[in-house]
C-alpha cells in the first residue's frame, strides 16, 4: 500500500510502471471522490467513469517523463484533471453555462488550476492531429474502427455498444474499447512519426 506525501513520487512510479496494485489503489481511493464531484455537477456517471480513465491516462503519460515531478499528492491531480475535462466538454458541447459547486479544496493544494489547464492543453493538442488520428483510425482495422466511432463520435452508450457488436455485456465492450485505445494510438504514433 502506497501512503502520504513521502511516497506519492514512488506511486507514481508504479503508475508509470503499470503496477496494477498501484492502479487498483487509486481507482479504489480516487475514483468514488472524483465521480462523486463529477456527478454532482451534472456529469452522468459512465461519463465521469470516462473522464478519471481520461485522466489516469494524462497522469500516466506525464509520469513516463522523467522530468515530471507532482507538486501535489496524485488524488488531487486526478480531481483537478477530470475537472478541467469535464469544463472542456461542457465546452465542447455548448451547454449553457451550469453553475458548479466548487466546495472542494484541490485545486489550493496544487497550487491553483494553472498548471493541470497547461496540462489539458497538452493533451488537447495532440487530439488537434485528426489527419494523424485518421490516417491511423483507417489502420487499426475492423471491429475497433466501428467500436471507437460509435462510443466518440455517436456518443453511444457501452450498453448500446455491447448490443450492437454482440459483447455479452457493457463491461467486456468497455474492455474492448480500451484494448482498441491502445492499438489506436501505438498506430497514431507511428503515423506521428512519418
Amino acid at each position: 500500500m502506497y501512503s502520504a506525501t513521502n511516497n506519492e513520487q514512488q506511486l507514481l512510479k508504479a503508475l508509470a510502471a503499470g503496477e496494477r496494485a498501484a492502479t487498483e489503489q487509486v481507482y479504489k481511493q480516487q475514483l468514488p471522490i472524483v465521480n462523486g464531484w463529477l456527478v454532482k455537477n451534472g456529469c452522468s456517471s459512465e461519463d465521469a467513469a470516462d473522464l478519471f480513465q481520461e485522466a489516469m491516462v494524462v497522469l500516466y503519460e506525464k509520469a513516463q517523463s522523467p522530468e515530471f515531478r507532482l507538486s501535489c499528492n496524485v488524488g488531487t491531480y486526478l480531481f483537478a484533471v477530470s475537472k478541467h475535462l469535464w469544463y472542456k466538454k461542457l465546452q465542447k458541447q455548448q451547454r449553457e453555462p451550469i453553475r458548479l459547486y466548487d466546495n472542494t479544496e484541490a485545486d489550493d493544494e496544487g497550487g491553483g488550476g494553472r498548471v493541470y489547464e497547461e496540462d489539458i492543453n497538452v493533451h488537447y493538442e495532440r487530439e488537434a492531429h485528426f489527419d494523424q488520428l485518421d490516417a491511423a483510425l483507417d489502420q487499426v482495422g475492423e471491429p475497433c474502427r466501428s467500436l471507437l466511432q460509435a462510443f466518440y463520435h455517436k456518443d453511444r452508450s457501452m450498453q448500446e455498444i455491447a448490443a450492437d457488436f454482440g459483447y455479452t455485456n457493457p463491461e467486456n465492450a468497455k474492455t474492448q474499447k480500451y484494448k482498441c485505445l491502445a492499438r489506436l494510438r501505438k498506430l497514431f504514433h507511428g503515423v506521428q512519426a512519418k
